[in-house]
């Protein structure tokens, strides 16, 4: 057993896909399974339990990555002893955020703490906000740049760091729904919607609705919030998004914001982390650069 089939295995027991951790882990699926077969035999016993639709850990799997836990971290603090730069702090930050927050929050923050930790590898994945706060909930992400849910999980700490204001967008050009936003009064029952498929967004949407007592003409549910803004500029529809999301959009040209018959509350963005573990030195890191300049 050495330092990287730990950090293999670890990876492995919280996503629980063999070809996710081969992929973030740069090694292939093969060698990701003779590493765990040898782990295996080692350790003498089954770690996991796989089928052609899922992956779990057994009760010796869950028992093992507390051990390997607890091994990767004294592992950490002794290299931090014997590193003559030990007052460099290494490692690496896996961080998930949107494509928008890449360009509009990321860098600020990154370059904070890359001037005090200029070691530590940064992992950037981007995807769709909606799923910030999972990514985190399932160790996917160390940190992720999120809007701040309704209901925020007990086991995630959120450090605010904007309000980021939300805007009705629709398309500038001649179109059925440009049509529609030239009669007198605009016909909101009519205009066909673009929606999130979930998340913050979607909830933002659902209670404007609900104000308006609005039975919703719904053309299409979409994943992500530039999606959702691509489809606007092409014609398909309305949409209330972050205008944040407009100002950074490539097709921001071919979008207009429409007057909103009642308030809109901004997005509270923020940076998540789990609390379970705030005390890893990389993360702890992070949220003190936030805890900063919040």
């Amino acid at each position: 057993m050495d330092i990287r089939t730990i950090k293999l295995y670890l990876h492995l027991s919280n996503s629980l896909h063999f070809a996710r951790t081969a992929q973030q882990m740069h090694v292939s699926p093969s060698t990701l399974s003779r590493a765990m077969q040898r782990l295996e035999e080692e350790v003498g016993a089954k770690l996991f339990e796989r089928d052609n639709r899922s992956v779990t850990l057994t009760n010796a799997g869950v028992e093992y990555r507390h051990f390997a836990e607890q091994t990767l971290d004294n592992w950490s603090k002794l290299k931090h002893r014997l590193d003559p730069k030990q007052d460099l702090l290494r490692g690496r930050l896996n961080i998930y955020c949107s494509v928008t927050a890449a360009y509009s929050h990321l860098p600020a923050l990154l370059d904070r703490f890359r001037n005090e930790h200029p070691l530590v590898e940064i992992a950037l994945t981007t995807g769709d906000a909606a799923n910030a706060v999972e990514m985190v909930r399932q160790n996917r992400a160390d940190i992720s740049i999120a809007a701040k849910p309704e209901s925020l999980p007990e086991s995630l700490h959120f450090i605010k760091i904007d309000n980021v204001p939300l805007a009705i967008i629709a398309p500038t050009f001649k179109c059925a729904v440009q049509e529609l936003l030239t009669e007198p009064y605009i016909p909101w029952d009519r205009l066909p919607f673009i929606l999130p498929e979930h998340g913050p967004g979607r909830q933002r949407i659902e209670n404007w609705f609900k104000q308006l007592g609005l039975n919703a003409n719904v053309y299409a549910q979409v994943s992500g919030q530039e999606a959702i803004a691509s489809m606007v500029a092409l014609g398909c529809g309305v949409s209330i998004t972050p205008e944040v999301v407009i100002q950074n959009s490539p097709v921001k040209d071919r979008i207009q914001q429409l007057s909103s018959p009642v308030a809109i509350p901004p997005f509270e963005l923020g940076c998540c982390s789990k609390k379970s573990r705030e005390n890893e030195p990389v993360i702890a890191a992070f949220v003190e650069e936030l805890n900063e300049v919040a």
